[in-house]
């Protein structure tokens, strides 16, 4: 039997809520192997004088020495996906031979191509776990980029969904927000649970429904469609089955 190729992580990021997304995507993929995270980048050093890395996770913007220093200093620097909210650097990024630049928030599938930017090809689509991303809780939350900033969002704030091509727009007791994220990346990661995709272009939080028919369903002051394609499932996950 031909040996599964193990690969060694290190994700370097002084935000917990994106060590914890990293973290999770990681283990959906069983070749690759964490060792450590750590939150700047003089914990990083350690790490890397004191194991064999293949590949780090490295955030740019962090306190006292940054990302693109850190690669600096590094004399044999392991293959490296930077992990960021601002797209500026990614022209320095590249000029310091990184493998790929993402963009935070980060999507699975995007993760996965970066991945498999890093390692050799084949080795990535023979051992990539089939399992599902592993759902967030409902105590989980969630940062998105808007305004220029990080928005915290708590899981259990979320009252709905909505795809704008290339965006969303996320409904929650508090406001709402638009950011540049995949809604199918969105139903993936939600507790199954507690969501439920009524649409194409939509996601709901079930104990937030106060009423339904079979076309649409209504939260609060708004109005969300049920599509033909989504109806029985939605009837499902309400305890409603047709006579």
């Amino acid at each position: 039997m031909k040996a599964e190729k193990i690969f060694n992580c290190l994700i370097v990021d002084d935000e917990p809520p994106a060590r914890e997304i990293l973290k999770r995507y990681i283990r959906q993929i069983p070749m690759l192997n964490l060792i450590d995270e750590c939150n700047n980048a003089l914990q990083a050093l350690a790490v890397l004088q004191s194991h064999a890395i293949d590949l780090l996770f490295l955030d740019i913007h962090m306190p006292q020495v940054s990302g693109l220093e850190l690669i600096k200093t590094l004399k044999a620097p392991p293959k490296i996906v930077l992990t960021t909210a601002f797209e500026q650097y990614a022209l320095q990024g590249f000029e310091l031979d990184v493998a790929d630049y993402l963009l935070k928030p980060i999507q699975f599938d995007r993760f996965l191509k970066a991945v498999m930017k890093a390692l050799p090809k084949e080795v990535v689509q023979d051992q990539v776990s089939e399992r599902p991303v592993e759902p967030l809780s409902n105590q989980a939350f969630l940062y998105f980029r808007a305004d220029r900033k990080m928005v915290k969002v708590l899981i259990k704030d979320i009252q709905y969904i909505e795809s704008l091509k290339d965006y969303v727009k996320i409904i929650t007791e508090k406001g709402t927000i638009i950011t540049k994220y995949s809604i199918a990346a969105l139903a993936v990661m939600l507790p199954e649970e507690s969501f439920i995709r009524t649409h194409r272009s939509f996601i709901v939080a079930i104990d937030k429904i106060t009423s339904f028919t079979n076309e649409s369903l209504e939260i609060q002051q708004y109005q969300i469609p049920v599509s033909k394609l989504y109806r029985q499932l939605v009837l499902k996950s309400l305890n409603v089955f047709p006579h």
